[in-house]
């Protein structure tokens, strides 16, 4: 089963609506593609290859094809879509390439704006419910492998500063792991021990639902997909290998809030969920 959406397809698809929007400005002013190509001093085909999404426009693209429609009161909005776009899909050692602080911090507005969480992870424990131990073995990890700048200290400060939202606000949050998550050893043993007794604690905290998903379960529709967080219904974050991608198109954060929904159908809580901890907590001793 495909995950509910690839950097691939939200990309494109944003491409394509941009490509569209310069195409209706061009037929708006009565101008042939070839038109706007002579007065741009462009070759025809790159005229085709914006209308159809496959040439992102540079800032001064956008500029010349408004100017060239007479439509240059939509040239900054479409300068601002066209950012939003390169926005969406971001390469991890360009995100962290000052540090991985500013990267924790950056985060913090979208989630003091969010009233309803929904996390799904199946590499690692959520940040939110991250122990200092856990959150600086996996940062450090992210230094090592990515050679980015080692500000691990500050980092992990500024993720642990970051879970208050979970007690301000009046906020909800729905967080679901994989079992498997449980038996990852990050960091050592005590480090794990900590983090499991940390997320059984957590169970009991009114603002949070927390499920495991048990191997062998049956899964159905609900495959194991990559990590991802649905905030509100306004837009999904999606952690990829070598990037994050950023969801706002609504029929696309309806097939992740789908996924999740049915992620959450297998999940287990409460007491089922504390033993399935335990059995981890104890294989760990």
């Amino acid at each position: 089963m495909p995950s509910p959406s690839s950097p691939s397809s939200s990309v494109q698809r944003a491409k394509e609506a941009l490509g569209r929007r310069l195409r209706e400005i061009r037929k708006d002013a009565g101008l042939s593609a070839r038109a706007v190509a002579e007065a741009a001093g462009w070759h025809e085909s790159k005229s085709s290859r914006l209308e159809n999404g496959r040439t992102p426009p540079s800032d001064e693209d956008i500029r010349i094809w408004t100017r060239i429609c007479a439509a240059e009161d939509q040239t900054a909005d479409l300068i601002a879509t066209a950012r939003g776009i390169d926005g969406m899909y971001v390469e991890w050692r360009r995100l962290e390439s000052s540090g991985l602080k500013r990267v924790q911090q950056s985060v913090l507005p979208l989630f003091e704006g969010t009233h309803r969480f929904r996390f799904y992870q199946s590499w690692v424990v959520p940040g939110l419910l991250q122990t200092e131990d856990y959150t600086r073995a996996v940062l450090k990890t992210v230094v090592s492998v990515r050679g980015t700048v080692d500000d691990t200290e500050e980092a992990v400060a500024a993720r642990m500063e970051r879970q208050r939202v979970l007690h301000t606000g009046g906020r909800r949050f729905a967080f679901l792991i994989e079992e498997w998550v449980l038996r990852t050893v990050i960091g050592d043993m005590k480090t794990m021990v900590s983090q499991l007794g940390h997320l059984a604690g957590m169970t009991a905290t009114p603002a949070v639902s927390l499920g495991v998903i048990p191997m062998g379960v049956r899964r159905g529709d609900a495959w194991p997909t990559e990590s991802f967080a649905v905030n509100d219904d306004a837009q999904v974050s999606v952690e990829l290998v070598s990037a994050g991608l950023t969801v706002t198109q609504p029929r696309e954060i309806a097939e992740y809030a789908k996924a999740f929904a049915a992620l959450a159908g297998i999940a287990v809580y409460g007491a089922e969920a504390r033993k399935l901890i335990a059995a981890a907590i104890n294989a760990c001793e």
